[in-house]
């Protein structure tokens, strides 16, 4: 657990946390918290029971905002794209007057990227760290999206070029995926409405209108998932009519080569029958005129194939 004083963005390190139990004469007080810390914050700040259940029992949680006497309980969740593959990580914050307690079960890169903002900005309330890290995780959004859109984009120039059946299982982990950030960015644009527009008196009314910014966002965002599911359908029916394209492609070739191989079948049929007067059967050099003349209809008919572009 780290306790600092934040005042205009500039960061004073506390050590013993029953400083913070009241209000400083300038700034606010930031604790960032792991979940073990709960058992002593609970009983210090009088937080609400549910609100810590939930942090300690849920991994992925619901952005919501939860009211209660002395302070504001929120979830939101930071996204992360590692590897290819998309995490959620649930940010808790509690809100008070005089105070903002951030509980995570893993790091969050926003809680670290925060700080220089602060410092920029020369933040000095709670409400107003709370708008900071609210706004890079929505941008983060952003960003990774950005990311999925690139990967779309190479898995649909990689299937057209070199179809392979592990892109099936690209088409739907990414889809798969899509859909479940989707879900999530509906409660947390409901979130970011809610802040934006519900009177909360620990948050000022001139900052509530900035986080209309970040709702904007956060409908962009959404939408732009949206559009992601449809190009995983269009990218989905590109990879059958590849595969079917292939599949022609192949039986194109196998026609055209059984076509070719059967007058020279029908001509070796002949000679291979038993029959003594057959004509060319006798002849010294009987076999290379044969085999002269099969060769002679394999390329012409290979020529002519490939003259009409059937091969």
């Amino acid at each position: 657990m780290k306790i600092r004083l934040v005042n205009n963005g500039v960061f004073t390190p506390i050590e013993d946390i029953n400083e913070a139990l009241l209000p400083p004469m300038e700034g606010f007080f930031w604790i960032d918290a792991d979940l073990e810390d709960l058992a002593v914050i609970q009983p210090l700040f009088g937080l609400h029971d549910l609100a810590v259940e939930d942090c300690l029992t849920e991994e992925e949680q619901r952005p919501k905002l939860e009211i209660y006497e002395n302070h504001y309980f929120v979830v939101i969740n930071s996204i992360r794209f590692d590897d290819e593959e998309i995490f959620l990580r649930a940010l808790n914050m509690f809100l008070g007057r005089h105070y903002l307690i951030t509980v995570t079960r893993q790091k969050i890169n926003e809680l670290r990227s925060v700080k220089p903002i602060l410092w920029e900005e020369e933040v000095d309330r709670p409400d107003r760290f709370m708008y900071h890290l609210v706004d890079l995780v929505v941008d983060n959004y952003l960003s990774v999206g950005d990311r999925i859109e690139a990967r779309i984009e190479n898995l649909e120039e990689d299937i057209l070029m070199h179809t392979k059946k592990s892109h099936l299982t690209e088409i739907i982990s990414l889809r798969s995926e899509i859909l479940w950030l989707k879900k999530v960015l509906g409660p947390q644009r409901e979130l970011i409405s809610t802040l934006n527009r519900k009177e909360l008196r620990l948050i000022d009314n001139e900052l509530q209108k900035y986080f209309g910014d970040i709702y904007e966002n956060a409908v962009k965002i959404y939408e732009t998932f949206e559009t992601y599911r449809d190009l995983m359908g269009n990218l989905r029916e590109a990879y059958q009519s590849s595969l079917a394209n292939r599949a022609n492609e192949i039986m194109r070739v196998f026609t055209a080569l059984t076509t070719i191989f059967m007058p020279l079948t029908f001509i070796t049929g002949i000679y291979g029958m038993n029959f003594d007067f057959i004509p060319g059967m006798h002849y010294h050099f009987g076999s290379v005129v044969l085999l002269s003349l099969m060769t002679i209809i394999g390329l012409g008919m290979f020529y002519l194939f490939r003259k009409k572009d059937w091969l």
